[in-house]
This record gives structure tokens, C-alpha cells and sequence, in this order.
């Protein structure tokens, strides 16, 4: 064979490219595999207490059993696909239920009412076990403008209660502060509250934080803000001996100006590079980037073209690299107008109507984010839990059969490639089929069992990594 490029100049030229490509893929690493809340639940500090997310998963649960005491309710309210066939007489949906539990798996597959019933006993289950995924103690919008001496006062009363929680193991897996923005107007309250919020939990807690705690620094839109902000997470950590990076925060896309900037360029990446690596999501403010499009409050939603836009942009801007995003809050709450033990006929109607239009509202906008790659968004009120649930599993499990074939496919062909050593980009990509399966499993939509259809084992599931395991497979098969 003949060549018409010297060895010499091949090897220096590939080493060239080397580098590139290693600096790169440092920028752009894939997914992380690490567990992602399907939403931030945001509640005003004044009050929170120890255990205001069990007493919320509670409320939730009411609600759902209230407007739908049957899987067949809530597949009718919410449409989902051939809920026009089901029974609605409460024997004959008695009978249907008994039929499906004992279905075998095979039967299971081809039953149409078979997916609207795990749904709603999935739904049941999460809300009774792990109701709230992640909590945002909320000193912004969800708690005001307030006198000096009342915002001190609640960020002492919370970080005690914070404290209480993390010993009586009540607070929600995630959770986190919301502090006002460093706008020159505000900067000096968002930073006494942070202040006096860390200091009184550190001191009640010897030092230790809550596992996955972050502080969300809201309306961005210059990286001074971050540097700034991480400059006082250095002098927290010194002051109460934390390991250097030991906090770390959120930043939220909620105006024009972190879309775009005075130049015409997108500056998220540069925000998020100011964070020196401790910025771990970017949520968006649904409310506030609609009223900074001078879109009026009638038109303020979720499915407004405008929000669209901003989620691709912050796509294109951030994906693969590791930061989590996450879409705003639907603010119709499913509630019902009237109150009280002794309701007409009327009355409770009314009351159905108005929740099941507000689900639906819910579902759909949580399945548009879905649908769109965005795997957390925010809720407002215990009320709107069932519908995030809802629409969560409705997606995983509707799409569980296709994943499986696609991961298990890419996993059958990359094993071909670790052979040849071609490892990152078959990784990088296999994480994203991965994290399906991995953001499936977090939130109760499927068990480590039905992820073993993809290929993988238990174990490989559970290291999380698409690098390890094809690591893992080109070291057995040499």
C-alpha cells in the first residue's frame, strides 16, 4: 500500500487535533448521570417548617383522591389515549381492576387500560412516599418585600426549621434558598439573608448542610452577579470550615437580557463559566421573562411562543454541558371555588370542573417540557403534584417500549467499538439513552428490573455511567 502522508507529519497533526478535541469535550462532556428532581416545588420562607413537604404530599394525595377516586377519573379528565373505551360505572371499573391485576406481563403490554392504571397507582405511590423531590425556601417572589427585621427574623425561624428537618429526615431529598436577586437595589438584602440563613443552620447543624442543597440566585443577567455571589460562598466556607466548592447555586433565565446580550451574543455560557463550576442548573421564570417580553399577564403561560424560544436558545447555548435546565410553573392552580363540609350537587360540580380544567391545563404544559427535552419544571401548590406525576409517567412509560430498543441497539453496537478503543463519542452518547432510563427510575415511572430489558445489569445500571460500562466491557473482553 502507498501513502502520500509522512508518519511524522500524521502523528503531529492527529496530536494537534488531539488537544482540540480534548478541550472540547471538556466544554461539551454529555449529561451528567447524576439525579435530576422532575421539579422544584417553591414555597415562601415564612412558611416552611420541618415538615411542610410531608404535610404537602398529603394534601396532594387528597386532592387526587377527591377529584379522582379511580384510575379511570383521572384518564377520562386528562384524555389520555382511548379513555373513551373505559367503563363508567363504578362496578364495572371495580371489575376491570381486578381483571388487570392479574394480568401476566405479556397480557399487560396489550392491555389498553393497563397504562392508565400503573399511571395512577404510581402516582398514589410517589405521592404517599417521596411527594416533593426538591424545595426551594423561597425569599423572592414566593415571600416579598419586607421590613428588614421580618426578613432576618424568617431566615433564622427557617434555618432552624431546616435544621429540625435534616435530623427528623422530613425535608425532601433535594432542596434549597431562594434569595432576592443582586440588582443594585436588592444585592445587599439577598445577601444578608444568605448571610444570616447559612450561619444559623451551620451553627445548628455543627457544619453540615442537607444533602443536594443549592442557593438559586434569581434574574440574572451579568456575570458579576455569580462572581459575586461565589466570592461569598469562599468566605462561608473559610468562616465555618466547609471544603472549598462545598456550596453551590442555581441561576434562573428570566430576562431578555440573559438571552441575549448588548452585543447581540448569548451570554449563559459565560454566567455559567463565572460560577467557577459550582452552578449546577439553569431554571426559567416563566412569569417574569413573559412580562420582560412586554407580553401582558392575560398571555403569560407557559405555551407562549416566547418561552419556546428562550428554551432553545438555553438548549443551544448549554446542552451537553452537564448543567441541568429546567421550565417554569404553571400558575392555574387546581382548586376548586367553593369551600366547606355541606356543598350542593351544583357546587361540587363546579368544584370538579374547575380542578380537572386545571389538571389538564398542568398536564399539558408539564408534557410540552417533556416533549421538548425538559425534565424539571416548578410547582406552586401540593395541589399540582399529581399532574407532574401524571404527565411524568405518562411520558416515561408510553415511551419505555422505543428506549428500549434504541439502548439496547446502542449498546449492542458500541460494544462492537470499544474493541476498536472509539470509546468517548459511543459514551457521550450512550449517557443520553442512559438518562432516560436513570430520570425513569429516579421518579418511580419504572424499577431497576424493567431497565434490565435494555441489556444492561443492575450493576451497570447503577454505576450511572455509560463510560463505565463500556470501560467495563472492553476490559472483559480483552
Amino acid at each position: 500500500m502507498k501513502f502520500s502522508i509522512p508518519e511524522s507529519d500524521k502523528t503531529q497533526l492527529l496530536e494537534t487535533l488531539k488537544d482540540a478535541n480534548t478541550r472540547f469535550q471538556k466544554i461539551y462532556p454529555g449529561d451528567k448521570p447524576d439525579r435530576q428532581p422532575v421539579h422544584t416545588v417553591y414555597g415562601g420562607a415564612n412558611l416552611f417548617k420541618s415538615d411542610t413537604t410531608e404535610k404537602m404530599g398529603a394534601i396532594a394525595l387528597k386532592n387526587l383522591k377527591t377529584y379522582a377516586p379511580n384510575f379511570v377519573v383521572l384518564a377520562k379528565a386528562l384524555q389520555f389515549p382511548g379513555h373513551e373505551y373505559l367503563p363508567t360505572l363504578e362496578k364495572d371499573i371495580h371489575l376491570l381492576e381486578n381483571k388487570l391485576k392479574q394480568l401476566s406481563k405479556e397480557e399487560q403490554q396489550i392491555e389498553p387500560a393497563w397504562l392508565p392504571y400503573t399511571i395512577y397507582n404510581k402516582i398514589i405511590h410517589k405521592l404517599e412516599t417521596e411527594a416533593v423531590e426538591d424545595f426551594r425556601i423561597d425569599f423572592e417572589d414566593g415571600f416579598g418585600n419586607r421590613p428588614n427585621d421580618e426578613e432576618d427574623t424568617t431566615a433564622v425561624n427557617a434555618a432552624k426549621e431546616l435544621a429540625v428537618g435534616m435530623r427528623e429526615k422530613t425535608i425532601s431529598p433535594f432542596i434549597g434558598i431562594r434569595i432576592k436577586p443582586f440588582t443594585e437595589d436588592l444585592k445587599g438584602r439577598g445577601v444578608r439573608t444568605l448571610d444570616i440563613f447559612l450561619t444559623t443552620l451551620l451553627e445548628e447543624t455543627g457544619g453540615k448542610l442537607p444533602d443536594n442543597f443549592v442557593v438559586m440566585l434569581p434574574k440574572v443577567t451579568i456575570p458579576e452577579q455569580v462572581i459575586t455571589l461565589i466570592r461569598m460562598f469562599e468566605i462561608i466556607e473559610k468562616k465555618h470550615q466547609l471544603a472549598p466548592g462545598t456550596l453551590k447555586m442555581e441561576t434562573m433565565v428570566e430576562a431578555t437580557q440573559i438571552i441575549m446580550d448588548e452585543e447581540g451574543r448569548n451570554p449563559l455560557m459565560r454566567i455559567i463559566r463565572a460560577s467557577e463550576g459550582r452552578c449546577i442548573a439553569a431554571h426559567f421564570g416563566t412569569y417574569d421573562y413573559t412580562a420582560s417580553c412586554s407580553i401582558t399577564a392575560r398571555y403569560q403561560t407557559m405555551a407562549h411562543s416566547v418561552c419556546d424560544f428562550a428554551h432553545h436558545m438555553t438548549k443551544v447555548a448549554l446542552a451537553h454541558t452537564g448543567i441541568f435546565l429546567s421550565d417554569g410553573a404553571t400558575n392555574v392552580m387546581p382548586i376548586g371555588p367553593h369551600r366547606g363540609d355541606h356543598l350542593s350537587f351544583e357546587q361540587l360540580n363546579e368544584n370538579r370542573e374547575a380542578v380537572h380544567n386545571a389538571w389538564r391545563i398542568g398536564y399539558g404544559h408539564t408534557m410540552h417540557s417533556l416533549i421538548n427535552g425538559l425534565y424539571q419544571g416548578w410547582d406552586l401548590n401540593p395541589a399540582q403534584l399529581p399532574m407532574r406525576y401524571a404527565a411524568t409517567y405518562h411520558f416515561f412509560l408510553s415511551s419505555y417500549e422505543d428506549a428500549v430498543h434504541r439502548l439496547k441497539t446502542f449498546v449492542e453496537r458500541a460494544a462492537i467499538s470499544t474493541l476498536t478503543g472509539d470509546i468517548f463519542d459511543d459514551a457521550a452518547t450512550g449517557q443520553g439513552l442512559l438518562n432516560f432510563f436513570l430520570k425513569a427510575m429516579n421518579c418511580g415511572a419504572i424499577t431497576e428490573q424493567e431497565a434490565l430489558a435494555t441489556g444492561l445489569t443492575i450493576e451497570e445500571i447503577r454505576s450511572r455511567s455509560f463510560y463505565k460500562i463500556l470501560e467495563g466491557r472492553r476490559s472483559k473482553s480483552h
